[in-house]
């Protein structure tokens, strides 16, 4: 059987990652982008193997067309409430209206599904947009990597270089669930060329404690690192209100209280894996922090 994968986001860096997988693994893979997207995006593609579809993601008639004999959809869309909620309503209709028997949602994130609304702005637009996708007579798949670990060494600031200091908030022996990003876009080509897959996919590439991170760089640098603890979450949780009344970005994808939300979810008990399914596909040789902050030049 003939695996034809169509890929919305594809000219990200984790939709490009699932597109060079599929495209490693056999696939026929469409990629779906704006009108107007940047012609050195658009060949960059072609010149992987993809097909490239310019269309009006805001028609549904337009992409259904692209849908036609699609075997599965993938999303790998990111962006504010338009794009997210908005634009993946339209990706996943026109997937249903054109018979594609599999979907996979960009969620790529912790499971956000046990959180209240408002704890996380950007995840509560992720599981709005799951009760419109669960309604959807099509199987869906979320694929849960918690965050993201190529961040460890740049947006998240828990390892302090020059401090040589772990930052963290909560109990230095809670698990942090993280997959990179190229660990993710593997896994997620595999669950896309698989036809059994079950609602929810729990992935994790590391679980480091910070104080396991102390350990890690104190042994990869040579140099004593030592913990330093911010507060608990009840803290971080009054700071992210403060900071988001006196620096708004509502309109940013990433303000500063955004981070702060994620990492608040992430000390969360409730973010605990209830299973990994690493194990699931054999062909991914998942990073540890260790292999990750050792390749950074940590």
């Amino acid at each position: 059987m003939k695996h034809v994968i169509l890929v919305a986001g594809a000219t990200g860096n984790l939709g490009e990652r699932i597109t060079r997988s599929l495209l490693d693994h056999g696939a026929e893979v469409r990629a779906i982008v704006r009108r107007g997207t940047d012609l050195h995006k658009i060949n960059h593609l072609e010149q992987l193997g993809a097909k490239v579809f310019e269309v009006d993601m805001s028609k549904v008639n337009e992409v259904t067309t692209v849908c036609g004999g699609v075997t599965c959809v993938v999303s790998a869309l990111a962006g504010l409430r338009d794009v997210v909620i908005d634009t993946q309503k339209v990706l996943l209709d026109a997937a249903v209206k054109a018979g594609v028997p599999r979907f996979i949602p960009s969620d790529y994130s912790l499971d956000f599904t046990k959180f209240p609304e408002g704890t996380n702005r950007n995840l509560d637009w992720r599981r709005e947009f799951h009760t419109y996708l669960d309604k959807a007579p099509i199987k869906a798949t979320s694929i849960y990597c918690g965050g993201f670990m190529d961040m460890l060494t740049d947006q998240i600031p828990m390892i302090m270089i020059k401090q040589r200091m772990i930052m963290y908030w909560g109990h230095a022996d809670h698990p942090l669930g993280f997959t990179t990003v190229a660990d993710t876009a593997v896994y997620t080509a595999f669950a896309a060329l698989d036809a059994d897959t079950p609602r929810s996919l729990w992935i994790a590439g590391d679980q480091p404690t910070p104080r396991k991170l102390q350990a890690l760089m104190t042994d990869l640098t040579g140099k004593k690192f030592r913990l330093f603890r911010t507060g608990g979450q009840g803290f971080l949780n009054v700071l992210i209100k403060i900071i988001r009344k006196m620096a708004p970005g509502e309109s940013e994808l990433y303000p500063a209280w955004q981070g702060m939300q994620y990492m608040s979810n992430m000390i969360d008990k409730r973010s605990d894996l209830p299973r990994i399914d690493n194990e699931r596909y054999q062909g991914v040789k998942w990073t540890s922090a260790r292999e990750l902050l050792a390749r950074q030049g940590a």
